[in-house]
């Protein structure tokens, strides 16, 4: 493991989720009281749903200033507005609609509905992202929170995948996802490894085996996640099953 990286080991997966959800808000508000602001990419899945629930019932979630928070996301599956299988709509219902952010600083990947591709989809994306950053490309990014599929996939960069080979794109589309939808968008290794911090979270002991072998070996699309700061794995203990052959 390199130097700015930490695996950080909870009981369970309520525990993780609940845990996630502190250090979610202390981010957010640490990176206000340096920039006056904040960016974070959500992401999507069971246990991120979890943690974004406890995010509304932290007595903490006061001392972020919701309204200067800039949403992203990592990924997206390519599918209508509103579809509930869209990281979108989860992050919506888990927490965002209960919160006070401004509809101006939630950015969502467009939905099938409203582009023609997944290409189509990113282009647009890539270009929110470039006005954002004032012509730069990638805005500054304070947080990438990422799932870890049973694969090794992060976002929706799957092993093997020709959109884990895309260097010179911000996002990229995906059209054959071994996981379904098998249309996607998602942003590109370049651009979640620019991020100032990401986490990496994993719950139960189907990650087990990919946790470990990205830890290990780094090969998978996680073990090729590498943030300009700091990287940290959050995971629960079933997830970190085969890691204490590592020294971490």
């Amino acid at each position: 493991m390199s130097k700015n990286s930490a695996v950080i080991v909870h009981e369970d997966a309520e525990v993780l989720a609940e845990a996630v959800a502190a250090r979610l808000v202390n981010r957010l508000a640490d990176a206000q009281a340096h920039r006056g602001e904040a960016a974070v990419v959500l992401t999507g899945g069971r246990i991120a749903a979890k943690m974004y629930g406890h995010v509304l019932t932290s007595r903490f979630k006061g001392i972020v200033d919701w309204s200067k928070v800039d949403f992203w996301w990592g990924d997206e599956r390519f599918l209508p507005s509103g579809d509930a299988d869209r990281n979108e709509t989860q992050a919506r219902d888990a927490f965002l609609d209960a919160l006070p952010v401004d509809p101006e600083r939630v950015h969502p990947m467009p939905a099938a509905d409203v582009v023609d591709t997944p290409e189509a989809a990113a282009t647009v994306y890539s270009a929110e992202l470039d006005a954002a950053a004032g012509g730069a490309g990638v805005p500054p990014f304070d947080l990438v929170l990422l799932g870890i599929g049973e694969d090794g996939h992060v976002a929706s960069l799957f092993p093997g995948d020709p959109a884990l080979e895309v260097t010179e794109e911000s996002v990229t589309g995906v059209r054959e996802s071994p996981k379904p939808p098998p249309e996607r968008v998602t942003l590109t290794m370049p651009t979640i490894n620019a991020a100032s911090e990401v986490w990496i979270i994993a719950s139960g002991s189907g990650k087990a085996e990919a946790v470990d072998e990205a830890l290990a070996e780094r090969r998978l699309p996680a073990g090729l996640v590498q943030a300009r700061d700091r990287t940290q794995w959050l995971v629960d203990a079933d997830a970190a099953a085969n890691l204490k052959h590592l020294q971490l």
